[in-house]
């Protein structure tokens, strides 16, 4: 498959794939930002793309990302859509800061894969779905 990108800053490194670890491929601060505990940062990656029709880019942080900057995403996973694909639509991570920091350019912020779109669903109405309950919210155990 192949996906049209645009970089905004020639100060990123190029998307790549890190052979044999994963399918997520990183991106990287366009910027360097300092924050403060309870700062919401809109941080740019630096890149823009066009994904293939059927497809959009789902963004979460990196497992290191709070470890090493004390930043978690606001919206938990992000969602780009095909849409997004103008010459200005540079791709964002919306990060909350618990604790002061400095992120510099380059840095590997998040990752994100390309996913199908879910196939349109037909919701049918019924009195019941006529199968055992499980036993409600947490109900297999803590161990």
């Amino acid at each position: 498959m192949k996906v049209k990108i645009k970089y905004f800053s020639d100060e990123i490194d190029r998307l790549q794939y890190i052979d044999g670890k994963s399918d997520w491929i990183d991106l990287r601060s366009a910027v360097a930002v300092d924050f403060v505990a309870g700062d919401f940062c809109l941080i740019p990656l630096g890149v823009g793309m066009e994904l293939p029709e059927g497809y959009e880019a789902h963004v979460v942080p990196r497992s290191s990302t709070f470890k090493n900057f004390g930043l978690i995403q606001t919206n938990h996973m992000g969602v780009i859509d095909r849409s997004y694909c103008g010459d200005n639509d540079q791709w964002f991570w919306p990060a909350y800061a618990l604790r002061d920091g400095h992120i510099a350019v380059n840095d590997r912020i998040c990752q994100f894969r390309i996913m199908e779109n879910q196939p349109r669903i037909e919701f049918e109405p019924v009195a019941a779905l006529g199968n055992e309950d499980r036993g409600g919210h947490g109900s297999t155990g803590t161990k």
